[in-house]
């Protein structure tokens, strides 16, 4: 199957993440009935959303700036056992975040951001609540995933760009860094 492009929306209006996800909600909900296999991939040790994928535990829908620190130095433990897939780099010209999607093959993923300083990757892994509501504004854990990045000061949140590998079930997204076409003509 073939790399996608996929629509990175600029939707920063939208009532997102509305309740916080703690710790001990984050444990009980793993525990509970309603934490299928689906929903222990997707939060997986190693995962993009996993809470614990920076050695302690983050809430993913608080915007992590990423590229403040170099992955191999923050994912260290990680990477010695190889239980992640997710990686951040950066050239003269861009920033580059690829990640694996667990049940990525199974669920619809989206990128969006506010134009200017975060992206948001999610997506749901079950049928979203049957009242019409926002999934995003409850319990959303319960229905699907997020991870909130905060872009550096020099990145052109106007013109992310991401790409979706349906075969491999991996995402790529890239961000070009302000001034990035004078490093090119250079």
């Amino acid at each position: 199957m073939p790399r996608r492009a996929i629509e990175v929306r600029a939707d920063g209006a939208a009532p997102k993440w509305c309740m916080s996800l703690l710790e001990n909600t984050f444990t009980a909900f793993l525990k509970s009935p309603g934490a299928d296999a689906d929903a222990k991939a997707v939060f997986a040790e190693g995962s993009l959303f996993s809470p614990y994928l920076f050695g302690k535990f983050f809430d993913p829908a608080d915007a992590f700036p990423m590229w403040e620190f170099e992955s191999d130095v923050l994912l260290a433990a990680l990477r010695r056992g190889a239980r992640t897939s997710v990686h951040w780099s950066e050239n003269d010209c861009e920033y580059c975040l690829r990640a694996d999607i667990p049940g990525g093959r199974k669920c619809d993923v989206e990128v969006s951001g506010d134009g200017a300083r975060v992206v948001d990757v999610s997506g749901l892994w079950r049928v979203p609540p049957a009242d019409g509501r926002d999934w995003r504004a409850g319990r959303w854990w319960e229905h699907g995933f997020v991870r909130r990045v905060e872009l550096p000061e020099d990145a052109d949140g106007g013109r992310v760009e991401a790409y979706f590998d349906d075969g491999a079930g991996s995402l790529e997204i890239k961000v070009p860094k302000r001034n990035s076409d004078a490093h090119q003509q250079a």
